[in-house]
């Protein structure tokens, strides 16, 4: 994967935080409006990291943010890995 070229890009960073946020507010219940604190995001952030199950959804959901469903298997097109900064 060119994850280097990948991190250039603000899409990707907002494809990783949904991937991480939404699995573990969905599993307890809240929204994005519950957490109103830091303390309270570092209390929901501990108890995710706690659960082996809510860390399965999230490395499924990270799984799916990474993966380029256009090519086959995980990797990126060979003409992808080419690339130095993202694709215009």
């Amino acid at each position: 994967m060119n994850l280097k070229v990948r991190m250039k890009n603000w899409s990707f960073w907002v494809s990783v935080l949904i991937s991480i946020g939404a699995p573990i507010l969905a599993y307890f219940g809240l929204t994005a409006a519950d957490i109103t604190t830091w303390a309270a995001l570092g209390r929901v952030l501990l108890e995710a990291v706690s659960n082996p199950y809510v860390v399965g959804l999230v490395l499924v959901s990270l799984y799916n943010a990474l993966i380029d469903p256009t090519t086959k298997g995980i990797k990126d097109s060979a003409q992808a890995l080419t690339y130095e900064k993202p694709k215009e």
